[in-house]
């Protein structure tokens, strides 16, 4: 039988440094990551993340054809969902005593994922598809990284690869549902001033 081990705190202790490194925020003398790697490796996630709302963006306004109207909003929601996961990366940077990397410079070159339109509905789809995937194999690889080093991160970070995958599951099931009905679903053309009518 295994002896049960006593937890022993000192409060004493634990309240002096709290006092002392008051300006480090919620960094504490127990963090026990690479701060500096993790911060750079959430800066890659959080640019991932805005090259995913950007492309769901692109796709929800330019999807058209008979089936599309239930397949945007689908593509919003995704982009509404990608934004809320950058935004709570962002914020653990700052927890961290990081700065998140928001330049518009190199966003693409820091992303895991690519940023690709796609010539019709079916295109756009395995796109998502494509960066979902990648996505969820660089959280994979970010968490096992992190391994116990970091709770907080590894939760969050496990949250978004729980909806990673939900997504991931979702284009899927739209591909198959596009296949049955044999959707064209060209991207929508510029609209033409309306021509006058001869009297």
């Amino acid at each position: 039988m295994a002896k049960s081990k006593p937890f022993v705190s000192d409060i004493e202790n634990i309240r002096k440094r709290a006092r002392r490194d008051i300006e480090k925020g919620a960094m504490t003398a127990g963090y026990s990551a690479d701060r500096p790697t993790v911060v750079k490796l959430l800066n890659h996630a959080l640019a991932t993340e805005l090259v995913c709302v950007l492309r769901y963006k692109y796709h929800y306004y330019m999807a058209s054809g008979i089936h599309a109207q239930s397949i945007k909003a689908e593509f919003l929601q995704h982009a509404t969902e990608e934004q809320g996961h950058a935004d709570l990366i962002a914020e653990r940077i700052t927890q961290l005593d990081g700065k998140p990397n928001l330049s518009p410079e190199g966003l693409l070159g820091r992303s895991h994922a690519d940023y690709v339109e796609g010539h019709d509905l079916v295109d756009m789809i395995k796109e998502d598809l494509i960066a979902e995937r990648i996505a969820i194999d660089s959280y994979r690889e970010i968490i096992d990284y992190i391994g116990t080093d970091d709770p907080t991160t590894r939760r969050m970070l496990e949250g978004i690869l729980a909806m990673e995958e939900e997504h991931a599951e979702d284009m899927n099931t739209l591909l198959e549902d596009l296949g049955k009905k044999g959707e064209p679903a060209k991207p929508a053309s510029p609209r033409k001033p309306p021509g006058r009518k001869h009297a």
